[in-house]
């Protein structure tokens, strides 16, 4: 076959394709291929039929043969594009993306409206395989050509916004160079926009700064944003509780923080983040309540945010609100869910803290939950006070070897520490080995004087000390008021400081205020309350005695505070006011239905009321629970004789005086009987 031939041939199956006729088409070409193998036209021609055919195997091998006599030829590949586009199989998206790559490199010289359509189309393709950054950088080569092409302000606004979006799926799995791209759009996209201020613009700034927020190695852009937003939109508060909440989060609390802070609430009083933010500053300044009050309202308004929590927990550790405290610390965790960078710190200071909550409730469970807590820390090992921390721990739950192999390895490894000494101290403190403890404590103090709790240790080894330190008080008085003075918070001294006065000093009245202040701080130290209840009593003061009393009952549930409940009571019985000491002793033995000498009380107020049978069930009760309770005994036969139950009563009173003879109350009901 001539040259003349094989183009007559060519011309042919071209002719046939475009009349529908793929089978002749294909006679001419392997025709022409017998005489020419490596004919570029008469391969296409082939991919061309064959696909007509439905026969993209042979199409394939064919759009491939091409190319490879002819890979800078236009022809073949687009052949294969649209084989590989009207291919219903998963498996070619791969290749037809390498399909388009070419075509881009074949079209970038050239057609540039073609280019255009491929970029399109690859862009596309890698969105619908959420490849994202692929696509996000496909199309910025698409903005690229566009801007050499001078397109105009809107386009390209246009153009941003949509890679943007193809970036915005890819959130939750972005490397770094996925953010910048996102980055990058984001800045072009609002400095591109034609209506500034505008509703669109705005909540394109409002994206950005939220899209930023999520990257916390972009610290400078975010506040950048926030603060040309702010400059923008002056009234809306958005940017501004971004970046207060980005103060929040990474524990920048200097005076810009602080500004903002104080803006936000000025711009919007009811703001969680402005009322979070207003709450650190309290806690920074000492304010410890208000510091509780405001971080619990900004919290209930924006819960997401783990730091607040955390400082809500830190500002109840200060007034000692430790179970309070290990709530918090449980939120901020749940808060945090799985933590990665920055976060991974505020995690482990959670767990400190947590911990540390725990230890200050001073029972078993709350040590082992301890325990798991600091189990949690990353390179806890590595932190002495940590370390000191878990000792602790292992005390409270009674694991005294495991304490005092670390207290040892702490003062070895860390002797100028604090805690190295006070966790000696604590430990030889529980042992009674208190002059070992003073020397620990002492040496405590030595490196670190500010902390209240070694002060109180201090005293309580005082106090309990030995003969001569138990005549003089002098000392443990001493470090009482010191640990008072650095932590006014502190009930347990208080307490201390009242048994001082009332039990050494001799002086009630200040000792009452002593104790008042103690149970003021700590409503569940029935102690402090009790004390404050009985000095007042003692002092003449019943007004003060029933505002405890009356305070304390309105705020209790049921079945709880039977000391308030029974100290009322019984000041309702000496005064002559039955029915209200009936109803307070009711829920005094609501709370605990075993007290013998509380049931002999209402039976008393039963009696005086005249509610006789009520009041023999009582004085029974109490002889069942105690039957040393002679008077109950008594108490009872006397009912019954009121009740005329005489032979029962006779009977009781001969039973008393068999135990003891000369108990005249029965006696006497002995012989009115008879």
């Amino acid at each position: 076959m001539s040259n003349k031939e094989v183009k007559a041939a060519l011309k042919s199956a071209r002719e046939a394709i475009r009349n529908k006729e793929y089978k002749e088409a294909l006679k001419h070409c392997k025709a022409v291929l017998k005489q020419e193998k490596s004919n570029y036209n008469a391969w296409v021609f082939i991919g061309v039929a064959a696909a007509e055919l439905e026969q993209p195997d042979q199409a394939k091998g064919a759009y491939k043969k091409a190319i490879d006599l002819e890979p800078n030829q236009l022809l073949a590949w687009q052949g294969l594009a649209n084989l590989y586009e009207k291919s219903s199989q998963t498996d070619v998206k791969g290749d037809l993306a390498e399909v388009y790559q070419k075509l881009l490199e074949l079209y970038e010289s050239g057609d540039k409206q073609k280019w255009c359509d491929v970029c399109n189309k690859l862009v596309e393709l890698y969105h619908q395989e959420k490849k994202h950054l692929e696509a996000a950088e496909t199309w910025q080569k698409l903005i690229q050509m566009k801007q050499q092409e001078g397109v105009e302000k809107a386009e390209l606004h246009r153009l941003w916004k949509k890679m943007i979006q193809l970036l915005k799926d890819s959130t939750q799995n972005q490397d770094n160079k996925t953010e910048q791209l996102l980055v990058t759009a984001f800045e072009h996209a609002v400095n591109s926009a034609d209506t500034v201020p505008g509703e669109d613009h705005q909540n394109l700034y409002k994206d950005f700064i939220q899209c930023l927020s999520k990257f916390p190695h972009e610290t400078a852009r975010l506040e950048k944003a926030c603060n040309d937003m702010m400059a923008l939109y002056p009234t809306v508060s958005y940017p501004l509780e971004v970046l207060c909440l980005h103060f929040i989060q990474t524990g920048t609390l200097s005076e810009e923080a602080l500004d903002c802070f104080s803006k936000l609430l000025e711009m919007d009083a009811s703001s969680g983040p402005g009322i979070i933010g207003f709450g650190i500053k309290c806690l920074q300044e000492k304010k410890y309540e208000e510091a509780v009050k405001s971080l619990t309202e900004g919290l209930q308004k924006t819960s997401q945010c783990p730091a607040a929590w955390h400082y809500l927990a830190e500002a109840q550790m200060k007034i000692h609100k430790h179970r309070d405290a290990v709530l918090s610390c449980s939120q901020a965790l749940e808060a945090l869910g799985t933590p990665e960078g920055p976060d991974l710190r505020w995690k482990n200071l959670i767990l400190q803290l947590k911990a540390e909550a725990l230890i200050k409730i001073a029972d078993a469970d709350a040590a082992e939950e301890a325990i798991k807590a600091l189990e949690q820390i990353v390179d806890a090992s590595s932190d002495p006070v940590i370390l000191a921390v878990r000792g602790q721990a292992y005390l409270n739950k009674g694991l005294m070897d495991q304490a005092s192999k670390i207290s040892q390895e702490l003062l070895l490894s860390h002797p100028d520490l604090a805690e190295s000494h006070a966790l000696e101290g604590f430990i030889h403190y529980s042992q009674k080995n208190y002059e070992q403890a003073e020397r620990s404590f002492l040496n405590a103090i030595e490196r670190n004087a500010e902390t209240a709790e070694y002060h109180q240790y201090l005293g309580l080894t005082y106090w309990f000390m030995s003969d001569e330190t138990k005549k003089d008080k002098g000392k443990a008085l001493t470090q009482f008021l010191k640990a008072a003075k650095l932590d006014s918070y502190l009930g347990s001294v208080f307490c201390y400081l009242g048994n001082y006065y009332r039990d050494i000093a001799g002086d009630k009245s200040r000792a009452r205020g002593c104790y008042k202040k103690a149970f003021e701080l700590d409503e569940t130290d029935e102690e402090s309350g009790t004390a404050a209840v009985d000095l007042s009593v003692e002092l003449g003061d019943m007004d003060t005695a029933l505002s405890i009393l009356n305070e304390v009952t309105e705020k209790a549930s049921p079945g709880t505070v039977k000391w308030a409940w029974l100290h009322r009571g019984l000041y309702y019985l000496r005064t002559g006011q039955p029915s209200q000491a009936v109803a307070d002793l009711q829920a005094a033995l609501r709370a605990d239905p075993k007290d013998s000498n509380c049931w002999e009380s209402l039976g008393e107020a039963y009696l005086s009321r005249g509610s006789y049978s009520a009041a023999l069930k009582s004085f029974t009760k109490a002889s069942e629970l105690n039957p040393e309770l002679v008077y109950s005994v008594y108490k009872a036969a006397e009912v019954e004789q009121i009740l005329g139950k005489y032979e029962n009563a006779i009977a009781t009173y001969q039973e008393i005086l068999k135990k003891t003879e000369d108990y005249v109350p029965a006696l006497k009901g002995n012989m009115s009987e008879c």
